[in-house]
């Protein structure tokens, strides 16, 4: 019998031992007086000036052509909720990690002490002339939405939020593959997203952008939809876009007759019957993690055709790092001053793209987080998309 392994003890004495998962190296020989009269004074003083003369050749003579940051609050990390940035620190240093490891960027974490959205965007503002791009993280539901927003309008450089984008971006990704598979359209489809935060509405924006017409967004008391009372900002305006047919009630009521469930919600929300009572040839996402929504053998056996979850002990993980290495490579390489749909669906397209006809299965819709093809296919297509959408600067 395998032994299951503690991961929890396991990463403990790892962290302890590491005492911090990133390090600072430098790029610059300086073993005598000539190499460091060249990487500092009086050396350094001409590309200073050529900076202030244009603040553009920042990006040439610095590292912030390949330099991001991952900004948090704490508010929302990963399962464990409003922790503090202190605490939500370790989580940050290993998105750092990825983005180094899986896209070759690097990337500083920056946990902010304070939950009031003005003071968050007047310190990531202030701070972009140091980077090439901002990836917001685990940031709660509504501000970050507000928090993006407005960093989009005081910012030149790319902001994303990865909670958001980058769960949609792979959620679509699977999506086109697993509908190849059923031979279904998204045009003709009927979807139900159960969890309407940042990653639910994020992906139903998405896959709207890429064709999807039906479908209906469910939160704690059920159907969102126009007219509703207890709706905030963000699913007032969800409700002007979606559940066009008004359809009430909980989710085991609308997701009757539908070909596709999405979770980003609660553990075991969803039944064996609830499936049953899909569309033949259902297609199942429950992504919460680290239950979701129905285990897959469950699903299965209800008679699901194709079932993706966020974990990595399943088929099909859809995991946000297929996407956002290779999409901040690509945004960097061309300096792009945001990261629009436009790039965004082209890499869902390019993720989806790794996994051929010929490999298609129920068991295999989407590329693993290993598959080396991933970074260079991601940031090819989302580099072109910037250039052909105008966000491009060289």
């Amino acid at each position: 019998m395998e032994k299951k392994i503690d991961y929890a003890s396991e990463s403990l004495k790892l962290h302890y031992q590491l005492r911090g998962k990133l390090d600072v190296v430098s790029r610059a020989p300086v073993t005598n007086e000539h190499e460091l009269s060249l990487a500092y004074t009086p050396g350094v003083a001409q590309p200073c000036l050529e900076i202030q003369k244009d603040i553009d050749k920042s990006f040439e003579l610095t590292g912030r052509w390949n330099t991001i940051a991952v900004v948090t609050d704490g508010t929302a990390v990963l399962g464990l909720g409003d922790i503090g940035p202190e605490a939500g620190m370790p989580v940050m240093e290993g998105k750092c990690v990825l983005f180094k490891e899986f896209g070759g960027v690097n990337a500083i974490p920056l946990c902010i002490r304070s939950k009031d959205v003005d003071t968050i965007v007047n310190i990531v503002t202030l701070l972009q002339g140091s980077f090439g791009g901002i990836n917001l993280e685990d940031i709660s539901a509504p501000r970050c939405f507000e928090i993006e927003r407005r960093l989009k309008e005081t910012c030149e450089i790319p902001i994303f939020h990865d909670d958001q984008h980058g769960t949609a971006i792979v959620a679509v990704a699977a999506m086109i593959n697993a509908l190849k598979l059923t031979n279904k359209k998204i045009e003709n489809v009927k979807a139900v997203v159960s969890g309407s935060g940042a990653a639910g509405i994020a992906v139903t924006r998405l896959l709207q952008s890429v064709g999807l017409r039906s479908v209906i967004l469910c939160d704690r008391q059920g159907a969102i939809y126009k007219g509703r009372d207890n709706l905030n900002t963000e699913k007032e305006m969800m409700a002007e876009i979606t559940n066009l047919d008004l359809e009430k009630g909980s989710i085991k009521d609308v997701l009757r007759g539908a070909d596709v469930f999405i979770g980003v919600s609660a553990p075991n929300c969803i039944t064996a019957d609830m499936v049953k009572s899909m569309a033949k040839d259902a297609i199942l996402f429950p992504m919460a993690n680290p239950t979701p929504e129905i285990m897959p053998d469950v699903a299965l056996s209800a008679g699901a055709k194709v079932v993706g979850t966020g974990r990595s002990d399943f088929a099909n993980q859809i995991n946000n790092v297929l996407a956002f290495p290779g999409i901040f490579r690509g945004a960097l390489d061309v300096r792009a001053s945001d990261i629009n749909d436009e790039m965004k669906i082209a890499a869902a397209y390019a993720i989806a793209s790794l996994v051929s006809d010929d490999e298609l299965r129920p068991e295999y819709i989407i590329p693993k987080a290993f598959d080396k093809r991933l970074k260079d296919t991601d940031a090819k297509a989302v580099a072109e998309t910037a250039r052909n959408s105008g966000v491009a600067r060289i």
